[in-house]
């Protein structure tokens, strides 16, 4: 009899799992798949080791480095993060196609991601643009990030905390 139970619970936990991976298959497919194109950029990157020129901007002060970057996938974090393609955001964001480019947009105050415009020309991606805002009753920040393909990549972010002063601060990589 235990052997019958644990037979059971063996095959129910694959099925569960299979499930699972059926689920988040589907799941990726229903936008586009920005954390997966970030985290190839970041592998072919990495194997490329490309030369930037980093600018790092933080309320009025900046700083101007010529790097190699160590962790691509770290480095485009913030776009990893802004990926649309949650389970609970399913059904939540209208498409707009124009020319080469597909806009996706959200006006729920549940979703941060407000608006992700994907360009391609010749079905080559030339431009990627996230616009992403976060309110509550004690914060607020306003993101964009921009990605050019083996160009530039930019992340500006402005948030105001109360009784606080707003910060600003930006990140330009270009590709040298």
């Amino acid at each position: 009899m235990k052997k019958l139970g644990l037979c059971c619970l063996v095959v129910l936990l694959g099925v569960s799992c299979n499930l699972k991976e059926k689920e988040k298959a589907s799941v990726i497919t229903t936008y586009f798949d920005l954390a997966g194109y970030f985290k190839k950029e970041a592998i072919r990157l990495s194997k490329e080791n490309p030369s930037l020129n980093k600018t790092v901007f933080i309320n009025g002060k900046e700083e101007q480095k010529n790097i190699n970057i160590k962790n691509w996938e770290q480095e485009f974090k913030s776009f990893i993060d802004a990926d649309i393609n949650k389970a609970s955001w399913k059904g939540s964001f209208n498409i707009a196609k124009s020319g080469g480019q597909t806009t996706y947009t959200s006006h729920s105050d549940k979703i941060p991601v407000k608006k992700l415009e994907v360009s391609l020309e010749n079905n080559r991606l030339t431009s990627i643009k996230v616009y992403i805002t976060n309110v509550n009753d004690l914060y607020t920040s306003q993101d964009s990030l921009s990605y050019y393909p083996d160009s530039v990549y930019k992340i500006k972010k402005t948030q105001h905390i109360k009784l606080m002063a707003t910060r600003q601060y930006s990140i330009t990589g270009k590709f040298k």
